[in-house]
């Protein structure tokens, strides 16, 4: 499986929604589509779904048009609508059918089915008196049934509570070893729990698109993150002109030291404290911005 999405461009009246936008998923990839609100993520994933039609650019599935292709995309809008009043076998077997699958398929396939989304004790209840976790799992339930390569999922998780959302994560983490998923969402620890690569949108436009190690190594600082008693603070303005030090600067509950080299220089700095009998309640090396770092000063205004 290969997705291309080729310099997508979609504008609402005069808001332009999603601008020149291109990327290639391939097989077994699990995806983040992060971004703010309003990035334009929606718009986009609903492109890709054969949902709504782009005006500029094109969206090929193995090098194939998109539309012809549908057969082998899976789609879990945020808010999954349901016939409150079907029971969870019935739903899917009504959304299968209309599908085109026979009936003697989906008697077969369906209770695994329910089973693998945690839902096989609920196949005769009715969908109204579902949580919200156990309607979303059914429409996972409902973008898996047709068996497609590719499962495309927005914001699956932003309206649940805790329990729900933890049903619902759990479940991809199994979803993705046997199926390419692409997640779109604002929130960022889920793409972290779920995805190894993030592409970043921002108004409508692509900013990034790396794995999670590249982002961290890209964004790493040659930097040591400590934390003293009030009473060593003097010691600071010892080492502030020592030749490798850089510049310190407070940070959360202590401070960070800039320095030229972090392994060598780290080692050099303890141990100047040590000597000073300086007490460090924190003293961390090389430590790496944090995803969610990185993420806000790509996507937040200064």
């Amino acid at each position: 499986m290969r997705l291309e999405i080729n310099n997508i461009t979609k504008k609402f009246k005069h808001k332009t929604a999603v601008q020149h936008f291109s990327m290639v998923m391939d097989a077994n990839e699990c995806v983040g589509l992060i971004g703010p609100n309003g990035a334009g993520k929606s718009t986009l994933i609903q492109i890709i779904a054969d949902i709504l039609n782009a005006d500029e650019g094109s969206i090929l599935l193995d090098g194939q048009k998109i539309s012809t292709k549908k057969n082998q995309i899976g789609y879990l809008p945020q808010y999954p609508n349901f016939f409150s009043w079907m029971t969870a076998y019935d739903t899917l077997l009504f959304m299968g059918t209309l599908s085109g699958i026979s009936k003697n398929i989906l008697h077969k396939d369906i209770p695994p089915l329910l089973a693998k989304v945690g839902l096989a004790n609920e196949a005769q209840t009715k969908v109204g008196n579902f949580s919200g976790g156990m309607k979303q799992r059914l429409g996972i339930a409902q973008a898996l049934l047709h068996k497609p390569t590719l499962i495309i999922m927005d914001e699956p998780v932003s309206a649940l509570d805790p329990i729900g959302r933890r049903e619902v994560l759990n479940l991809m983490k199994e979803i993705k070893k046997e199926t390419t998923i692409l997640l779109s969402t604002h929130i960022l620890g889920d793409a972290e729990e779920i995805c190894e690569r993030f592409v970043v949108i921002k108004n409508g436009q692509k900013i990034e698109d790396a794995t999670k190690s590249d982002l961290l190594n890209r964004n790493k600082e040659s930097a040591i993150y400590l934390a003293i008693r009030k009473e060593d603070l003097k010691w600071l303005q010892k080492i502030e002109h020592l030749p490798y030090v850089k510049k310190i600067v407070s940070y959360e509950d202590g401070f960070k030291i800039f320095v030229n080299e972090v392994e060598v220089n780290g080692s050099q700095l303890l141990q100047n404290g040590l000597d000073e009998k300086v007490c460090f309640t924190k003293f961390e090396m090389g430590v790496k911005e944090s995803l969610e770092e990185i993420f806000l000063s790509l996507v937040v205004d200064v």
